[in-house]
């Protein structure tokens, strides 16, 4: 795994064992593709981090700055090791991530990342579909941000604060763009 493109581009990065199931190379090169210009600037958040790797990415592709949270201790030390050798800087929590976004100023991010984990107990709602029906991460988010979200399964319904913009299965796995409503 490494960063694809941009000022870090091509630096492997550290995974932490048995925590993170990060998102593949080339499907972190299409999220990125289909993004384009709109990393730029943008003040990012990268949830379930894992490694880092969507943050990371963002930031060597001229993001302003990126928040990763993740609630494991290996997963924040593998951030904290990537970014000082891709020679980066940003802010890093170890954190729950729904207590985290619940806590987190209006309108604080332009683009978010979500990379969760596909495991849950039966029935359970997936956690980006609890974090976007909670309304925490529509706040969190400037009208009209973007979030992406990686998903064992297809989408689900975007909700009043949403607007699924594309989804596209890679394999075993769905990635699916939202804007914030500019009236959510």
């Amino acid at each position: 795994m490494r960063i694809i493109s941009g000022s870090a581009g091509g630096l492997r990065l550290s995974c932490p064992d048995g925590v993170a199931r990060p998102m593949m190379d080339r499907v972190r090169g299409a999220v990125f593709s289909s993004l384009g210009e709109v990393v730029a600037g943008a003040r990012a958040l990268d949830l379930f981090s894992g490694s880092g790797a969507l943050g990371l990415e963002a930031l060597s592709r001229g993001a302003a700055s990126c928040t990763f949270v993740d609630s494991h201790r290996k997963s924040v030390a593998a951030i904290r090791e990537n970014l000082t050798r891709a020679k980066l800087t940003g802010n890093v929590r170890q954190q729950d991530v729904a207590a985290f976004v619940v806590a987190a100023p209006e309108a604080a991010f332009d683009l978010v990342f979500a990379d969760p984990p596909f495991a849950l107990d039966p029935g359970e709602k997936s956690h980006p579909v609890q974090l976007m029906e909670s309304g925490a991460l529509a706040r969190a988010l400037a009208p009209g941000g973007i979030f992406v979200v990686e998903l064992p399964r297809e989408p689900p319904a975007p909700g009043d604060a949403w607007e699924l913009l594309r989804c596209r299965s890679y394999g075993q796995a769905w990635v699916a763009f939202y804007r914030r409503k500019p009236d959510a």
